[in-house]
């Protein structure tokens, strides 16, 4: 079963086995990023300064160390290691995982038994380790990457406590960098910029991040890289149009570029050139609605009802009556009030989820539908703003690890004038109620 890291009683690592395999910890303290189980004051900490394990849950991201917790607490506790998968185990390899404790029982030597990917086990597989569990055959570690209290059946998460990993944070990750530097004795060909791109592409994946060391080792990078010279080496560039439509792009992009300078003469000529010489209608139109929200937006909505009309009007009509919507259309978006801060503001917005990855929201705003989701706070303290005065209760609804973000600027022009004031009443009704 693939693994990030394992113990010490493994054979060996070979010289080719990859990097991740190189830098495996050999014991709970070497491990990254979880330091609130695994320290001493944590619920792994707590168990092993006991010397006595009981059935847990890990539940966290890829690349958090599941696994590899498992196994340096069965070395830690002095129990046996059986691992299974999920994925690849059936009833009949459960069965003999479970007499094989048994018979080890019967020496004296206690099972932990890691069933990776847990929750792909059904209902009655997941009853099966019941009996197991209780009369101390097995002690059960399963690692998932499911919101257990959907995926697992309730009789089997009331006999185990449910331990949550955490995405490893960007001080997590650099301490992977640092160990894989010491390992291969030379720092990694990146500048200051790069390196933390590189640790912002990782979203919290330890195991992640060290393939793509692995790889920037292997090709032998002459100069340190910048964030571009990073992203062109680790990733694909995107296929370019044929030469042989070229002319078919020209005129769209002359089309597209006449309606955003609002000129609806140059506009209507294009249009024209396009559909006389056989391009497909429903092509322009989806080129205009597209325009429509991303050069007009809010500044008028109602562009793109427009636009949406004129392909239903052309449905129902045909040609060539039809194509007059189209020409409608075309000159209602060339006469319209123009604003990107819609795709400006979606912009914004996909770049911060890339960079910021998979941050939890605050879990005030999270439902918890099941006891456990209850028990460590989902839900707690959110203030519902019907009940709140002006039906507005200036709440955070932004992850603990960021700052609050503006994507959305709304211009003067249009429509959005109005949007700006409306933002601008809550921010300041935001500021007067944020606790002080």
């Amino acid at each position: 079963m693939a693994d990030l890291f394992a113990p010490d009683d493994l054979p060996p690592v070979p010289a080719e086995a990859p990097l991740a395999d190189k830098l495996r910890p050999r014991a709970l303290a070497d491990v990254v990023g979880q330091d609130h189980l695994t320290g001493p004051d944590g619920a792994i900490g707590r168990m092993v300064a006991a010397g006595r394990l009981s059935s847990i849950i890990l539940w966290g991201p890829p690349g958090t160390g599941k696994t590899t917790i498992s196994r340096l607490l069965a070395d830690a506790v002095g129990m046996r290691f059986e691992p299974i998968s999920a994925v690849f185990s059936g009833v009949a390899d459960l069965k003999k995982v479970f007499a094989a404790a048994r018979d080890h029982a019967r020496r004296g030597e206690k099972t932990l038994l890691f069933v990776d990917e847990i929750h792909r086990f059904n209902r009655a597989q997941q009853d099966s380790f019941l009996p197991f569990v209780e009369d101390g055959t097995v002690t059960l570690v399963g690692a998932t990457t499911e919101n257990p209290s959907f995926e697992l059946n309730a009789a089997l998460l009331s006999r185990a406590q449910v331990l949550i990993l955490r995405r490893l944070d960007a001080t997590a990750l650099e301490q992977l960098l640092e160990r894989a530097e010491s390992l291969m004795e030379r720092p990694l060909p990146l500048d200051a910029a790069a390196r933390e791109a590189l640790l912002a592409s990782a979203d919290g994946d330890g195991r992640f991040l060290l393939n793509q060391v692995e790889t920037l080792y292997s090709i032998g990078v002459p100069q340190p890289l910048d964030p571009a010279g990073l992203s062109a080496l680790l990733h694909r560039r995107v296929a370019v149009y044929d030469k042989d439509r070229e002319g078919h792009y020209n005129l769209i992009s002359a089309l597209h570029k006449s309606l955003r300078g609002s000129d609806p003469q140059a506009a209507l000529y294009y249009l024209a050139r396009m559909l006389t010489a056989g391009e497909e209608p429903l092509y322009v139109l989806r080129r205009l609605v597209r325009f429509a929200v991303e050069d007009i937006g809010l500044a008028d909505p109602q562009a793109v009802v427009q636009c949406l009309a004129a392909k239903d009007s052309y449905d129902f009509l045909g040609s060539p009556e039809g194509e007059l919507a189209i020409v409608q259309a075309c000159l209602y978006c060339a006469t319209a009030p123009k604003s990107n801060a819609a795709y400006s503001a979606m912009k914004s917005a996909w770049r911060s989820a890339r960079e910021t990855g998979s941050l939890m929201p605050p879990q005030n705003i999270l439902n918890a539908p099941t006891k456990l989701m209850k028990t460590i706070g989902y839900g707690k303290g959110y203030q519902y703003d019907h009940d709140a005065q002006d039906g507005f209760s200036g709440d955070n609804y932004w992850p603990e690890e960021m700052q609050p973000q503006s994507f959305y600027a709304p211009t003067e022009r249009g429509f959005e004038a109005r949007i700006a004031e409306r933002m601008a009443y809550w921010d300041r009704l935001r500021a007067e109620r944020r606790p002080k």
